[in-house]
């Protein structure tokens, strides 16, 4: 049994909902039933007796796309554990690259991080060389860049306290650093951070990192810790958004590629294109009654 979810509003969808029927039994996945949630009429649950979930999307996607969706092996249920990248997914920004602008170098460094996002680059040599290239920059600027640039994500706020209330523990997981992720945790409500360290001497920055470089199998490692400490029937949800999220978001129950680079949404089973990180809750089947305030 597969479920698939998908954000359409009740006007304008019912003609491409039938459309999809017919593709999909076209592709010999027919529908065993399907309804809106009462308490979200604008979520519309499919359920399919057999099908290939990436085959799913893909149908869904012709049809509908672009479309906010969730497809499941098993009817969806609250995770325990939510994982997160922090730019471009918590946060609207890249913070290297904005961050890179009060050096003078934005577009030489935003080049490079467009890159390894896309999957082009090794992550770790792109770091450092983008961080080698930040050396001598007063370390004040970061304050001021986390001030002056940086916005959260609209709904971020909102999805980490209501899954935060329901009893999810939420982990930001970012290729980013501590300057930045730690204050911006405490300010989304995050329980815990991995992060990137800036090594800093004399007040500026040394162009160096200390310590272990958080990458994409960091990631992932940190969803499998923090599910092996939820207990063996916990569910997991991640949301990212380049290809260092990748294993991340196929080691979660739901894996959310949110706005994200061709590769890591290929390796999710939830994609949210059009609206703001509330569309999780949705998606998760979450009342709005029991949403808490962005």
């Amino acid at each position: 049994m597969l479920i698939a979810r998908l954000i359409a509003e009740t006007q304008a969808s019912e003609t491409r909902l039938d459309a999809l029927a017919a593709a999909l039994a076209g592709a010999g996945m027919a529908l065993a039933g399907k309804r809106r949630l009462a308490a979200l009429p604008e979520v519309i649950e499919l359920e399919l007796a057999a099908g290939d979930p990436g085959q799913v999307l893909a149908v869904i996607d012709a049809v509908f796309g672009p479309v906010d969706v969730l497809v499941s092996a098993a009817p969806i249920r609250l995770p325990k554990v939510f994982v997160s990248d922090m730019d471009s997914t918590m946060i609207g920004q890249e913070c290297i690259d904005e961050l890179a602008d009060y050096a003078g170098i934005k577009q030489q460094i935003a080049a490079i991080t467009e890159r390894a996002m896309l999957g082009e680059l090794d992550f770790a040599a792109a770091l450092r060389a983008r961080v080698a290239l930040l050396a001598g920059l007063d370390e004040a600027v970061i304050a001021t860049c986390l001030a002056e640039r940086i916005t959260l994500t609209p709904g971020a706020r909102t999805l980490v306290a209501t899954l935060g209330a329901l009893g999810t523990r939420s982990v930001l997981v970012t290729g980013g650093f501590h300057h930045f992720a730690d204050p911006l945790a405490e300010r989304l409500g995050f329980d815990r951070v991995v992060a990137n360290r800036l090594e800093v001497a004399g007040g500026r920055l040394t162009g160096g990192l200390v310590g272990p470089i958080t990458d994409s199998q960091v990631k992932a490692a940190a969803l499998l810790e923090e599910m092996a400490a939820a207990g063996p029937d916990a569910l997991s949800l991640a949301t990212g958004d380049g290809a260092n999220d990748i294993p991340m978001i196929e080691a979660a129950t739901y894996g959310f590629a949110y706005r994200a680079k061709p590769r890591a949404r290929a390796a999710a089973n939830g994609r949210i294109e059009t609206a703001d990180l509330t569309a999780v809750l949705r998606l998760l089947g979450i009342a709005r009654a029991d949403w808490r305030a962005d």
